[in-house]
């Protein structure tokens, strides 16, 4: 037994270790005519991180029937667009700076985005920011979020409503065009899923074998 507690302990040792010490961004977004209206997103360096929403499933009315409900998981981004985050926070003094521009544009969401490390801490909070790298940083981390929750939606249509997979690929497919949805690589179990699942439309499979041919855009 000691040989296989040993060679256990040595990849214990090889694996990342994320302590309090090790930098973090997190994301916390809030907008109250969505569904979920909340929810927060972890990164770390090398892509890695977690999300939490607490969604309604079915919303009452509209043309979406079928919500994300919560989710709650462990998640991947590419860890170039990890590193181009960091790089972000530390360019703009690790987020310790006044990112509103209090102009009045409309409301698209409160982010508080959070940046913690062994070289400091700090946050700032916004709608809407003058300074075009902070708002774009600010835009690329709500729409991975969107990503997230665009996939919980669709293991939930899976699961529910297979028929309206059609139309909800189709939204991502558009999306992910135009820049509304970030790395798709967080949802690729998903995505492959659905390729993979002779039951779903064929039309369905195909979307999803053209996103994932997209890789982590």
């Amino acid at each position: 037994m000691k040989p296989l507690c040993f060679a256990l302990l040595g990849m214990a040792l090889a694996l990342p270790l994320y302590s309090e010490e090790a930098p973090t961004l997190t994301v916390d977004f809030s907008n109250p005519a969505l569904n979920p209206p909340h929810w927060t997103l972890l990164i770390h360096p090398d892509g890695s991180g977690h999300f939490h929403a607490d969604g309604i499933p079915r919303a009452v009315g509209g043309a979406q029937t079928i919500g994300p409900g919560q989710v709650d998981r462990d998640v991947n981004v590419s860890e170039a667009f990890a590193t181009h985050l960091f790089e972000t926070a530390h360019h703009h003094r690790l987020l310790r700076e006044n990112c509103e521009s209090h102009l009045k544009v409309a409301f698209q969401g409160l982010k508080k985005i959070s940046y913690t490390g062994p070289d400091g801490q700090g946050s700032c909070e916004f709608n809407y920011s003058k300074d075009r790298e902070i708002q774009v940083f600010g835009d690329s981390l709500v729409a991975v979020g969107a990503t997230i929750l665009e996939g919980a939606r669709l293991e939930m249509l899976l699961q529910h409503d297979p028929l309206g997979l059609d139309k909800a690929m189709e939204y991502i497919t558009e999306a992910a065009t135009d820049g509304r949805l970030l790395q798709l690589c967080a949802i690729r179990d998903t995505l492959q899923r659905l390729q993979d699942d002779p039951h779903v439309m064929d039309r369905v499979r195909k979307r999803a074998r053209v996103l994932l041919a997209r890789g982590d855009k």
